[in-house]
């Protein structure tokens, strides 16, 4: 792939900070909003400027719904620790939304609880600066203090990062932790942001980051009947599929309604064993993974929930999902080649040109005989920057291919 065939082009850049610069953000006043005064000048000074980065800490080791225990801003003008749990912050959320660019470093969960908690509609001033270092490594999980250490020279403790977060007052340890993880975060940004753009990928990023704050909010917002869809294997049956749909959404449901997180009721693990073995009494279902207090306390539920789903119409299971098995890949060497190719051209990493989540749509699309240009239902990833190389080279390639691609799902739905 481009980015470890050719490692020079692709490496941390160096914009180290200069003795002034780090005194500068060591400088940089410190306050905790703990009162809604504090909160609303807050709000002001983010109304007053055009970048703003952010962090969060927050528990979610014994609950459904995470616990909000801290915000952590960075104006560029000061810094300011947010005590969330004694505020109502419905109208610093919507000053968030609305200023022009949201600096955030590996955002995932940050949005996970920012959506959960501002009740908006995918964020558009998203920026992630992971992913703008992805752009310039080829290295997808580079975490922060590695990124502050490499690019601005900064050594930063993340010791801190499981302790408790709701704990008041904090230590001065874990103050110094969370003012650290927003202190360098806007130099750290305008060092990526420049490093992209004299590579001529900064537009790309954008996207991208745009791309995942979607992608962000659609996984928070989706309906309980499709949670299943992240366990099926390809093996299950119809039935099978169904008993998954109705405990994945049975858990949901008891989940948010006991705020205990899903891995508490069931587990990956005991939920693979029961839809593999399908029990149909406590006795059968004693001998999968799933846990003695699970077991006593939801037990009899779990039975119920696996009964209805088996005695369901035909018609109203879930329909077998086509799911490409061979482990023959014919196009293989030749995608590799044309993914390379078209990321030398736009001098980005090839692994973030092309992911193998699109390369299974992709597939999908062919095994459905689509036209080619027939394309409206494709993922975000593959519209944007992406889509025409997608048209005018992957999917003629992958056509080439046709019949041994609809060979491979069909080995998967003949199981």
């Amino acid at each position: 792939m481009t980015d470890l065939k050719n490692p020079a082009n692709f490496n941390f850049p160096h914009a180290h900070l200069s003795n002034d610069d780090q005194h500068a953000l060591l400088d940089l006043p410190t306050q905790w909003v703990r009162t809604d005064d504090e909160l609303y000048e807050l709000i002001d000074e983010i109304d007053s400027v055009d970048v703003v980065a952010l962090d969060t800490e927050f528990i979610k080791r014994d609950t459904y719904y995470p616990i909000l225990a801290l915000v952590q801003v960075n104006t560029g003008k000061g810094i300011y620790l947010v005590d969330a749990p004694r505020l109502d912050l419905t109208e610093f959320w919507q000053a968030l939304c609305e200023v022009p660019s949201m600096v955030w470093y590996a955002c995932g969960e940050d949005l996970g609880i920012f959506y959960l908690l501002a009740n908006n509609p995918p964020l558009t001033n998203v920026f992630d600066v992971q992913i703008g270092v992805a752009y310039l490594t080829g290295k997808l999980q580079v975490g922060y203090s590695q990124a502050v250490s490499e690019i601005l020279g900064v050594a930063l403790d993340k010791g801190e990062s499981q302790s408790n977060w709701l704990a008041r007052p904090l230590t001065p340890e874990q103050e110094l932790y969370a003012v650290n993880d927003v202190r360098y975060l806007l130099a750290l940004h305008q060092a990526v942001v420049q490093a992209l753009s004299d590579k001529q990928v900064l537009g790309y990023v954008n996207e991208d980051s745009t791309l995942y704050a979607k992608e962000l909010y659609d996984t928070q917002h989706l309906s309980d009947d499709k949670l299943y869809l992240d366990h099926v294997a390809p093996t299950y049956t119809r039935q099978q599929l169904a008993v998954l749909r109705g405990l994945t959404m049975w858990r949901e449901s008891l989940a948010r309604a006991v705020n205990e997180p899903r891995s508490f009721i069931i587990g990956k693990q005991p939920l693979r064993e029961i839809i593999e073995s399908l029990p149909t009494n406590m006795k059968d279902l004693a001998y999968t993974t799933l846990n003695r207090s699970a077991l006593r306390r939801y037990g009899a539920e779990i039975i119920r929930v696996i009964k209805e789903a088996k005695a369901l119409p035909q018609a109203d299971m879930p329909a077998k999902i086509p799911v490409y098995t061979s482990k023959a890949k014919p196009f293989r060497h030749a995608l590799d080649e044309a993914t390379d190719a078209q990321a030398r051209l736009l001098n980005i990493p090839s692994n973030l040109l092309l992911k193998g989540r699109w390369i299974n749509e992709l597939m999908y699309h062919v095994y459905q005989g689509l036209p080619i240009d027939d394309t409206h239902a494709l993922s975000g990833g593959l519209q944007g920057y992406r889509h025409a190389w997608v048209v005018g080279t992957v999917l003629p390639l992958l056509y080439e291919h046709e019949q041994s691609i609809r060979d491979g799902f069909d080995c998967g739905a003949k199981m």
